[in-house]
């Protein structure tokens, strides 16, 4: 009776508290956050249920996608299990842009652990890899998965039954095997071994030495030469016309960052003429990776391969390291701190469409949509007049973050919690709007001239199971709920 007492006096003087704090915050939003299930249902639930009732598909729904040109078995591991069995001391963390030894890897893990980002590199001496593969492999608890971005996108994209996807990549036997059946692969794709990825994880509060993660998180390093030279573009492009795609899904550029510039330079030259073949009718999405070299992202972003196309997702890390290589918006900021803040991510989401997409009706630039994701919430801006469904498409997309995370079909409420901040801007400077979240009405929209925001929280897994995929899975199954308008064609 007592206990009972003197938590309903706690929530009432927390309520007050926050009420005169900040009086402006909605009255269902101030009883969520106070009760959290003690006299109603807390703002999880409230949430996952508004998902449920408000994720519609689109009237005109995509039947055939081609995704390409990335692909690979990953080799799942404990990161800090895999480096202690291989004799690695602790140390502080540096990161390296490509990494040369197994000290290389191991202080660039520890840079990224202990910020608890995700991360990819390249790893350039071939038979070092080969033994740390090996190890991997034989690690207890190892798992193997389909990897690559574009196989993973693929695998989502086909787990819906009226969806027929092409793969184009580097497919062995090993992941051929692992491929969803509706996935077809052009014979000119197989090939007779695989390339590996090492997915290195971790989990919330894990610890090593010092070094403690301050969320779940991977690292993902490979010696892969077919994707990093993208191998498989022509082929990819040269398929288009056989299986007619009403969409296209392009990754795999940033593999080709690790080969070095006198290879990048000129492959992504043919890269661009490659793309630019594709029928002008047909969307092409773009999912971005971890890069480091500002020069290669600047000739992605304002000399090559961003303007050709439609669309395209990223998370927090390579929307600041764009920005930092287009001197955009923010760019003096080193790293984000905690959840990035939603008013610095609207302006360079902003700026990327002013400056390098078509939101002037005089641009000659594709891109009209940006799919961003981070671990407490996604965004999903479009340039007004060319998709539609993006509401419910970016519930989507933060409704698989959850269950994919967790390893569930539905969301478990009591295994997430809400990280997204209930009161935000619209912009970090003048003018800007103070929004706040509604767990019942669980998309936030804004318009800043003619582009449009929808902000959706994640349900943040509390334990994931796995957390490599999930930008891809992310990215798909917004593009499932996403729609072209036809009246405006790319």
């Amino acid at each position: 009776m007592w206990g009972k007492a003197l938590l309903v006096a706690l929530l009432a003087l927390g309520v007050g508290v926050l009420y005169q704090t900040q009086p402006d915050l909605p009255a269902q939003v101030l009883r969520y956050i106070t009760e959290g299930g003690a006299r109603g249902p807390s703002a999880e639930q409230a949430i996952s249920s508004a998902w449920e009732t408000l994720i519609t598909l689109p009237s005109r729904q995509w039947r055939k996608v081609a995704v390409g040109v990335n692909a690979c078995v990953d080799v799942v591991v404990s990161g800090v299990g895999l480096l202690q069995a291989s004799a690695l001391d602790p140390g502080p963390g540096l990161d390296h842009e490509v990494l040369h030894t197994s000290e290389d890897l191991k202080e660039t893990f520890i840079h990224y652990m202990e910020r608890g980002a995700a991360a990819e590199r390249f790893f350039s001496d071939q038979e070092a890899f080969q033994r740390i593969a090996r190890a991997a492999a034989e690690y207890p608890g190892a798992k193997l998965y389909v990897g690559g971005n574009a196989a993973l996108i693929g695998q989502k994209l086909a787990s819906y039954s009226d969806i027929t996807v092409l793969l184009c990549g580097p497919v062995g036997p090993k992941l051929h095997e692992m491929l969803d059946e509706q996935i077809v692969v052009p014979p000119e794709s197989l090939q007779e071994s695989d390339e590996y990825h090492l997915i290195l994880e971790y989990q919330e509060g894990e610890q090593w030495a010092s070094t403690r993660a301050p969320q779940a998180n991977r690292f993902i390093f490979s010696h892969d030469v077919s994707n990093g030279e993208m191998s498989s573009l022509e082929t990819f492009v040269a398929s288009l016309d056989d299986f007619q795609p009403d969409l296209v899904v392009l990754s795999g550029l940033h593999m080709m960052e690790g080969m070095g510039r006198m290879i990048w330079e000129d492959r992504l030259k043919e890269a661009v003429a490659a793309i630019s073949e594709i029928r002008k009718d047909v969307p092409v999405h773009l999912e971005l990776a971890s890069m480091t070299d500002m020069d290669y992202m600047n000739s992605i972003m304002q000399e090559q391969v961003m303007p050709i196309v439609s669309s395209m997702g990223l998370n927090e890390q390579e929307l600041l390291f764009l920005s930092r290589a287009g001197e955009g918006p923010h760019a003096e900021l080193p790293s984000w701190k905690g959840v990035p803040d939603v008013g610095r991510v609207s302006d360079i989401l902003l700026w990327i469409l002013q400056e390098h997409g078509r939101s002037e009706p005089s641009s000659e630039a594709e891109l009209t949509r940006i799919h961003f994701h981070t671990l407490a919430y996604h965004i999903l801006v479009t340039v007004d007049g060319y998709w539609g469904n993006q509401a419910a498409a970016v519930m989507a997309g933060a409704r698989v973050a959850s269950t994919q995370a967790c390893g569930v079909q539905t969301v478990e409420v009591g295994a997430v919690e809400l990280k997204a901040p209930v009161e935000f801007h619209s912009s970090h400077s003048e003018p800007r709007v103070r929004l706040t979240l509604d767990p019942t009405d669980p998309v936030t929209v804004w318009g800043r001239g003619n582009v449009t925001f929808h902000l959706s929280p994640v349900l943040v897994c509390k334990q994931p199971l796995r957390t490599v995929g999930l930008g891809d899975a992310i990215s798909a199954e917004g593009l499932v709920y996403s729609e072209l308008k036809p009246q405006q064609m790319f």
